[in-house]
């Protein structure tokens, strides 16, 4: 009997079979022979990650190969209207698919406004982002909000233009080719669940324009969404309650209960209408032709919507995210994605292809669970929680990486397990109430300034919100004066970011943490952004206190010249590349958090982090494999005790065959 797979395949090469003969001859006169050859080739090698998806997605809704044809005629059109140079950048990424993986490789993020002004003033500003050691540059969304409350712009009401207050499409043009210039790459954020209702294509929906029909989702009545919302959590409980919005018709258009899943604002695509996945589709290759290089696919894991579900991270997202990858990387090879999925571990490692059968989705994706749990290793000062979780989590394909950060633009929501607390004793509920208590000051000693964000009065459930050199201690410590506190709030803010350089990933770096920006609560000024107490820790860059950063006996110079050592020694370490797998390594004290990353080319490395005030000694010989190893960085001299490595107080080790 032919099994589901075997008959997928058949079709999907009966199909191309079909095609590729006259797709070859329009491909010629758009690309000329030698690209589309190229081009030709990357369909075949991507038709297993094409036509069968697209088959499961939407078999029932007509002839695929009707489909798959259109689809691949996108992709064509959008890779002829490639630039030369982005065409090299293509070949280039080509032959050296793993280019992410470097231990070069290394992220800062940032909004645009907030870090120089505009968009024409930002390349002045990257010999700064270059001593960082900076080869990915994340600014923050760009593409033109709707007017008024935006989700700090993510409520999209045009993908091809940019925010006019930041500057132009063109702009954004110019500022991809510096990059290019300087060997870093692009990222910005594409907003896949849901656009802003202004967006033409909600409007064309609303006013029944044919070509938009059943590109978002409505229902007459609340049987329906009442019956959806029994089962999906509440995104933003306090101010936006349910996943369902009312809107009037218009002009006898569409309208009534709108799936609105964050706010009523944000009007979220309907994908299991083909005619959406295309058009994103269009517009992702759209900006790729600008010079993105890396998408941040927004809110992926609510793509699609079942009956009876939390609706996240259903098995049809991540057929769908197949299908979109392979056809932009059809078109624009040089393209990569990077998956925010704030999700459970189970749940967020297939966003990186793991399933029961390999299946490329994104090459990067946030490791949530190893930021989470380093905050919560610095506010209970051991790391039993994170190393019994970190060392649970499934490996990832060697194709793709994680990227780490310590903080981001969003809150900090505590994604601990039940499950995972309880193996080291602990309540999960309890832990995760007292780490909003600790991060928010309220627990007693605590010396990290936070705030709580979306706190549910009926579950208690809430978010933090805080930079991170306020979570660690800075912010209390120049306040008060505390000079020995203030010595603790950097080794914290360090000994983290040490972490998140060499556990195995892209390292993100988010603007201001270089020279320990506290919280910023001017924002309370601005009625629009008043409401939500994450824009205090977007602050707007200090360039009068960068002015310092080469200076090692002020604040700033001692966070920017350590960030600046870990990144030059973590360029130094192929160890420290991606494609390798990192265990949790037992070295005889679970207050100390100690990984091993090898690979059968690189060798092995070994990270020790002691998120604790008192000093802590670890089994030298489980450390440093018997002696194989050496010391590359340490955050302080040495000192072994009859066969055990001290780790300082807040202090951090890396450990190196090279």
């Amino acid at each position: 009997m032919t099994s589901p797979q075997a008959h997928a395949r058949r079709a999907a090469e009966a199909a191309w079979a079909e095609l590729r003969p006259r797709l070859a001859v329009d491909a010629r006169q758009a690309l000329g022979a030698v690209e589309a050859d190229a081009f030709l080739t990357r369909v075949d090698v991507a038709l297993y990650d094409v036509h069968p998806p697209l088959a499961e997605l939407y078999g029932q809704r007509g002839e695929v190969d009707e489909l798959f044809e259109r689809a691949v005629r996108s992709s064509l059109a959008a890779a002829a209207e490639r630039s030369p140079e982005l065409r090299l950048l293509d070949r280039r990424r080509e032959i050296d698919p793993g280019w992410f993986l470097r231990e070069s490789v290394q992220g800062y993020v940032c909004y645009v406004d907030r870090f120089c002004g505009s968009l024409r003033e930002l390349p002045a500003k990257l010999d700064h982002l270059q001593e960082l050691g900076t080869t990915y540059l994340h600014l923050m969304p760009l593409l033109r909000p709707r007017e008024g409350e935006n989700d700090g712009g993510y409520a999209v009401a045009d993908y091809r233009a940019v925010d006019p207050r930041l500057g132009t499409m063109d702009d954004l043009e110019q500022v991809a080719a510096a990059l290019r210039a300087r060997g870093m790459s692009l990222c910005i954020d594409m907003v896949l669940n849901h656009t802003a209702r202004e967006h033409p294509w909600a409007q064309g929906w609303l006013a029944g324009d044919p070509q938009y029909a059943g590109f978002y989702t409505a229902f007459p009545d609340r049987s329906l969404p009442d019956a959806y919302d029994a089962t999906i959590p509440e995104v933003f409980p306090d101010r936006a309650p349910g996943s369902f919005s009312w809107v009037p018709e218009a002009n006898g258009g569409a309208g009534g209960w709108v799936w609105t899943t964050f706010w009523d604002y944000q009007w979220d695509l309907d994908y299991s209408q083909p005619t959406v996945t295309l058009a994103v589709l269009g517009e992702i290759c759209w900006l790729a032709n600008r010079g993105v290089e890396v998408f941040r696919m927004d809110a992926v894991p609510f793509m699609w919507k079942r009956l009876g579900t939390s609706g996240q991270n259903l098995p049809e997202v991540h057929v769908l995210m197949q299908a979109l990858h392979a056809l932009v990387r059809v078109a624009a090879p040089a393209v990569v994605f990077k998956a925010e999925a704030i999700v459970s571990p189970d749940d967020l490692v297939p966003y990186l292809g793991a399933h029961d059968r390999y299946r490329p989705e994104h090459e990067l994706a946030y490791n949530n669970q190893l930021m989470v749990l380093l905050w919560s290793s610095v506010a209970t000062g051991d790391a039993r929680l994170a190393s019994r979780s970190l060392g649970r989590m499934r490996p990832i394909p060697p194709t793709t990486t994680w990227v780490t950060y310590v903080r981001g633009h969003d809150d900090i929501g505590w994604a601990v397990t039940d499950t995972d607390a309880a193996a080291v004793g602990v309540d999960g509920y309890g832990h995760r109430r007292f780490l909003n208590d600790f991060f928010s000051g309220r627990f007693p000693g605590s010396f990290a300034r936070g705030e709580l964000f979306q706190e549910n009065p009926a579950t208690g459930d809430a978010r933090i919100s805080g930079t991170a050199a306020s979570l660690c201690g800075i912010e209390d410590a120049l306040e008060r004066g505390d000079a020995v506190a203030l010595d603790r709030g950097v080794r914290r803010l360090v000994m983290l970011y040490s972490v998140a350089y060499a556990h195995g990933g892209v390292p993100l770096l988010y603007m201001g943490d270089e020279l320990a920006l506290r919280n910023d609560r001017g924002y309370l000024e601005d009625p629009a952004l008043a409401p939500d107490n994450r824009w205090m820790h977007r602050p707007h860059m200090d360039w009068a206190a960068a002015e310092h950063r080469h200076d090692p006996q002020t604040l700033e110079g001692r966070v920017f010249g350590a960030l600046q050592q870990l990144s030059a020694v973590r360029r130094s370490l192929p160890t420290l590349r991606g494609g390798a797998d990192t265990t949790v390594l037992e070295v005889g004290n679970d207050r100390v958090l100690a990984w091993r990353r090898h690979h059968p080319r690189t060798g092995t490395f070994v990270g020790l982090a002691n998120p604790g005030v008192d000093a802590q000694e670890v089994d030298a010989d489980a450390a440093t494999g018997f002696g194989g190893l050496h010391v590359a960085l340490s955050s302080d001299p040495l000192e072994l005790r009859d066969g055990r490595l001290v780790v300082p107080g807040l202090g951090f080790v890396w450990l190196s065959e090279d």
